[in-house]
């Protein structure tokens, strides 16, 4: 009996708490959490005793009236006042989502163990190699090349040292050479994605689970040795049962916790820099670091290289280099299989072929960008081969740039008016490039565009890829701020110009760049293409044509007779009148608050007024009950103002 007594007890109690958190929620008219609205009802149950018995001993218990009655209910709503007030404080104090739920910490016990393992390593690794004041907010001293040489031999070393996902890092680095000195950029180039090669007994499982069943059914023959292995994933020859020779790519077993593992690293490392150095705020070094994560992941799933591989291969056709052709079928997020291309890495290519080659990649990455918009953001030599048939062949497509039609036509004007030596064109073009901010000094800009181009294209320069570094210099030093996109197009070509000076030293790329541009300026003016244009231009504008005289008569019949006028409809779009409602909603119910309010305070200036007890007179208890009121609506609208400000 007594177990039955204790269950009922407990029922009894949980329903109680559970009414009260649902009448306390509904009085907000805002949705909480579980856990906090039960702990609201639970607090509106504690206080609900201490104010009934406070509250009833004001009134005789024999009296037959409404008086107990009124003000029980004013304990009752006292009550449910205290829990509103707590969900009011934990909305400012604690917001919703900014603490891990209960099975969040215990499920993230272990994943924070294991982080913070990871973190004080890369910490020791970072101080060993002398960079542990920059963690701390000292400004790096780049005054002084040999300084610069110098901090930036113990940044490669860290992060050789760290692993995998730094490795990356650094190497995406290496190509941003409007960000970093020509030191650093130098340096992290000799950074090289090498790892020990994984046994057969770990890549077995991750095929067969892939392809769906073991590797014999799939290929007639599959060579267990790699070709070659890298961090992320390891690639192997082998044969289909139809006879085609394949290359096998293979995502490394558990390579995905450990890069998710230092990308959140890399993530609260970033936040750090920016929020205690002044160096890393000039670099933007969250906005790095998160362009950074997203590229790693987009790597780390092969369905997204096999789908580049297909939108390069379409931008090339009829280019002289060769896309292997990828097998969708037998592919997935961790597998690749592509078509194998015979030949040698470019760097072995024949010397008296440099020029050559050099001028055959360069014309095809600028009509990649210019043209087609699809193009290999990561040009290095490591992703170029020579065939045997003496074409240049693309590999790798983990990382793909995408343009659209307006940032293409941008660009092409932004490198024709340099071409042409005109620095309110470049300022204009670079405006459309990149997003405008609301105040900027455009003569300054222009003076100094003028001076840039003065210094690297006037007559006797030796231009080279590294004035786009100083050209996007200039751009954050206004404000401005490049596109991921914009950027990746000046990284390909950053990195496509480190792969020219190797195979074709002396390859003058802005001379190859203007060839190019005078070609294509050339086709685009040709008088049939102009034709073609014109005609396509006329047969959309038609329809429009043919209706705007009988609209044009319509207006001007209204205007005659003294009917034209204009219609307009003040709030026609939903959102706006749902955003108006609200804000008359708040408002409504702050009025009300305030009048509530103050009206209980003159009636508590005015006296007790006749007895309804006899310690309280008709004055106060309306007085109170409007308080309660008062409190009720100023909590609805804190805790709206509250949750809106995030």
């Amino acid at each position: 009996m007594d177990v039955l007594t204790a269950a009922a007890f407990a029922g009894t109690a949980l329903l109680l708490v559970g009414g009260f958190a649902v009448v306390t929620r509904r009085l907000l008219d805002l949705r909480f959490g579980i856990v906090r609205t039960l702990m609201a009802g639970g607090l509106v149950a504690l206080a609900l005793g201490p104010l009934m018995k406070a509250f009833s001993g004001a009134v005789d218990i024999h009296d037959q009236g409404v008086t107990p009655l009124w003000f029980l209910l004013l304990g009752l709503v006292c009550a449910l006042l205290a829990g509103m007030v707590f969900l009011v404080v934990a909305e400012a104090l604690v917001p919703p989502g900014s603490l891990p739920g209960p099975l969040e910490i215990v499920r993230g016990l272990r994943r924070r163990v294991s982080r913070s393992r990871r973190y004080l390593r890369i910490t020791r690794i970072l101080v060993r190699h002398g960079l542990g004041p920059y963690l701390r907010g000292r400004d790096p001293d780049l005054g002084a090349p040999s300084s610069r040489a110098g901090l930036a031999r113990s940044l490669r070393e860290a992060l050789d040292d760290a692993g995998v996902t730094f490795v990356k890092l650094g190497q995406i680095l290496s190509t941003r050479a409007d960000l970093l000195p020509e030191e650093f950029v130098e340096e992290l180039r000799l950074l090289q994605d090498r790892a020990a090669r994984a046994p057969w007994a770990e890549i077995e499982p991750v095929l067969t689970a892939e392809l769906g069943g073991p590797v014999e059914e799939t290929f007639a023959r599959f060579d267990r040795e790699p070709l070659a292995a890298a961090s992320i994933a390891q690639v192997y020859r082998a044969r289909l049962r139809t006879g085609e020779e394949v290359v096998v790519k293979v995502r490394r077993p558990g390579i995905t916790a450990v890069v998710e593992q230092d990308l959140d690293i890399v993530d609260r490392l970033a936040r750090t820099l920016e929020r205690r150095t002044r160096w890393g705020r000039a670099f933007g070094v969250g906005d790095l670091a998160r362009g950074f994560a997203v590229a790693l992941r987009e790597e780390l799933d092969f369905r997204i290289e096999t789908a580049n591989m297909a939108a390069v291969a379409a931008a090339s056709a009829g280019e002289p280099v060769r896309v292997p052709t990828p097998y969708p079928a037998l592919s997935g997020r961790r597998v690749l299989v592509m078509e194998r291309l015979e030949g040698v890495p470019l760097g072995s290519a024949a010397p008296e072929r440099g020029e050559e080659l050099a001028r055959t990649l360069f014309e095809t990455l600028l009509r990649q960008v210019m043209l087609h918009g699809v193009f290999h953001a990561d040009p290095h030599p490591g992703n170029l081969m020579l065939l045997d048939d003496g074409r240049l062949a693309l590999l790798d497509f983990g990382s793909v740039g995408r343009l659209d039609a307006s940032l293409r036509g941008a660009l092409q004007r932004l490198l024709g008016a340099l071409d042409r030596g005109d620095p309110l064109g470049v300022g204009d073009a670079l405006l459309e490039v990149v997003p405008r901010p609301d105040e900027i000094d455009e003569r300054e800009l222009e003076r100094e565009l003028g001076r840039f181009m003065a210094r690297h294209l006037a007559g006797g320069a030796v231009p080279d890829a590294r004035m786009f570094g100083e050209l996007f210099r200039i751009v954050f030093a206004h404000g401005l701020s490049v596109p991921p996109e914009v950027a990746a197009v000046f990284r390909a070509l950053a990195t496509v110009e480190g792969t020219l000076v190797k195979i074709a030293p002396g390859f003058d790329i802005v001379a190859e760049a203007r060839a190019f541009s005078t070609r294509h300026l050339a086709e685009q003016t040709d008088p049939g293409r102009v034709r073609q244009a014109l005609t396509a231009e006329m047969l959309d504008l038609l329809p429009m044509l043919r209706r705007l005289p009988r609209r044009v008569e319509r207006i001007v019949g209204a205007a005659e007779n003294g009917r034209f006028g204009l219609n307009v409809r003040l709030f026609a779009d939903e959102r706006d009148r749902r955003h108006v409602t609200g804000l008359l909603h708040q408002v409504l119910v702050t009025v009300l608050s305030a009048t509530t309010g103050l009206m209980a305070a003159l009636l508590l200036g005015a006296g007790p007024g006749p007895r309804v007890t006899p310690d309280v007179g008709l004055h106060q208890l309306i007085a109170y009950n409007l308080l309660v009121i008062s409190a009720i609506l100023a909590l609805r609208v804190l805790v709206v103002v509250f949750r809106r400000d995030r």
